[in-house]
Parts: C-alpha cells; structure tokens; sequence
C-alpha cells in the first residue's frame, strides 16, 4: 500500500482499493483480505455516509458522483499527509521521503538517469517515482497534484504552476555523419526538407515550433516519416535513414560517440525551444524534492542561458 494512504482508517482504504480497481474481489486479492470482509466495509461506509457510494453492475463497481467526491477527498488528504512526512523526513536529515516527478522523453535517455543515479547515492532513503508523459500532459500532472516535479518543453499554460527554471535551447538537424549534408556548419529547414526526414507528430511541442514557420504553414511538410516519438526519431537518423530535428537533449550519447551529428537551424524566423521545469504555485516546500532539483541542475547543458 502506498505510504500516502497507511494512515486512514481501515474502511477508506478499502474503498479506494475497490475504487481504484473496480471490483470487490480485485480489491481482496490486492489487499490479501476476504472479500466479504472488504464488501461489508463498503456497505457499512455508505450506511454512514447516507448515500451510495458504488453503481453496481454484476461483479462490476462504478463510482457515484458521491463516491467520485470521496475519492478526491481521500487522495488530496493523502498527498498532504505524504508532504507532512516529507517534512518530518526534512528534520531528521532527509532519510526518508517520496518525490514523484512527470517528465518528457528526451529527459530520460540521459540527464535524468544520470541526476537520479546521482541522487540515489547521496540520498539512498528518498524514493522516487518516475512518469513519462507529452509536454502539456506532465503539466497537468503536477497541476492535478499527481507529480511533484514537472521536466517539458514549451508548455502552452503555466495556469496554477510556477517556472523553477527555463532554458532556451536551439533546434538542429540530428543526422548520421554519412550523410550529405553532414558537414555543414548551419543549415536551414528548407536544406533539410530537400531530404528525407522524420517528423515529429501532432501532440509533440516541437511540432508546434517547427510549424510556426510561415514557409511550412503555406506549403506543407511531407517526411518519409512520422512519429511520436524523438528517441525513434534520433535512432532512424543514426541509420542514415533520414533527418531528424530536436535539441542537444536526448541525443548526447550519440554525439559524444561520432553516431550523429547536430547542426543548428539558421532559420531567423524559427522559434527556440524552452525547457522548462515546473511545480504547483504555492506548493508548500517539499525538502526531498529541492534536494533532487539541486543533485538535477548541474547535469543540464550549461553553456545555455538561465531564467530563474
């Protein structure tokens, strides 16, 4: 059971093991207790409460709006009861604690496991929990309160959140050393589309970037690939199977091996990239989660701008 919801009483967490799998018997076997012990919870709960809390169907359990409002009830007083632990951790030196962080891919390939292995190592005692999502969905989940540590791109709102730190990073051409236009020192996205490339698909915040270019909205984009993913991107072009477009991020350990090579766009009228690390405005401090943001900070490209 998660540490957040250990400390309320034995009839709620019951019910959020039912509401969070749907079932009774599923329930039972994730908490190792009768069913019908966890049905008569249930049913004494919604006789306290006065109302329903489940729409039955079958075996099959779906939250009432009654039951719907329970639930974010439990889960918010869970979050704040796990900020108050961290707290406490705080206090006795950080030996324990949780920090759950929401983060784009490009972050993973080798900035964020190299600031977690870091971590790990100075803080051995703090856990952390790791979600990879889209741009504007890792900031909903810091948002919504599931993520205390938001790593993306370009967010388009920063509604309820506060920037920690920004930085502008251009976009380049990630290509195999192989290919034609390798040896170039700039080159501009017209140079490359003459080219097959991979493209990144909608949802993508560099998408969004690159289409920003009046030339592109007049005429189009037809690469040989399309794909949500920049890891795949980044791999065919180290295939020599087209051009890829991204930052630095990502693809360091391709550059430091001679597997790609990056040229900057020299387009004037292309915006830059911004990554950006978000948390929730008037977040109360959380010690565990300023520690890991001082371990992550170093392994950023430094050579680039700082707004803090």
């Amino acid at each position: 059971m998660a540490r957040g919801d250990s400390f309320l009483a034995k009839g709620y967490r019951q019910f959020l093991a039912v509401a969070e799998t749907g079932s009774v018997r599923a329930a039972a076997r994730q908490l190792n207790v009768a069913a019908s012990a966890i049905s008569r919870q249930v049913t004494l709960l919604e006789e306290q409460l006065g109302t329903a809390l489940f729409e039955r169907s079958g075996r099959q359990l779906t939250l009432t709006e009654a039951g719907s409002a329970l639930l974010r009830g439990l889960n918010a007083t869970a979050r704040d009861h796990e900020e108050t632990l961290d707290h406490i951790s705080a206090l006795r030196g950080l030996t324990r604690g949780h920090i759950r962080i929401a983060t784009v891919e490009s972050i993973t390939a080798s900035i964020l496991p190299d600031a977690l292995a870091a971590f790990s190592k100075t803080y051995p005692g703090l856990q952390v929990s790791v979600t990879v999502a889209g741009s504007d969905a890792v900031t909903a989940l810091v948002r919504d309160h599931a993520a205390d540590i938001g790593l993306t791109f370009n967010p388009t709102s920063l509604a309820g959140l506060d920037a920690y730190l920004t930085r502008d990073l251009p976009i380049g051409a990630a290509l195999s050393p192989k290919h034609p236009l390798a040896k170039a020192r700039k080159l501009t996205l017209a140079e490359c589309l003459a080219h097959p490339v991979a493209w990144p698909a909608q949802g993508l915040s560099l998408r969004s970037i690159l289409e920003r270019k009046p030339s592109l909205r007049k005429h189009g984009v037809a690469p040989l690939f399309e794909c949500n993913s920049l890891r795949l991107m980044a791999s065919l072009a180290r295939r020599g199977s087209c051009i890829a477009f991204q930052t630095r991020i990502g693809i360091e350990q391709d550059l430091a091996d001679g597997k790609l090579v990056f040229i900057p766009l020299a387009d004037r009228d292309l915006p830059i990239d911004r990554f950006t690390i978000v948390r929730r405005t008037g977040q109360v401090d959380l010690q565990a989660a300023e520690k890991f943001l001082s371990v992550l900070v170093p392994f950023l490209p430094r050579q680039l701008a700082v707004r803090k």
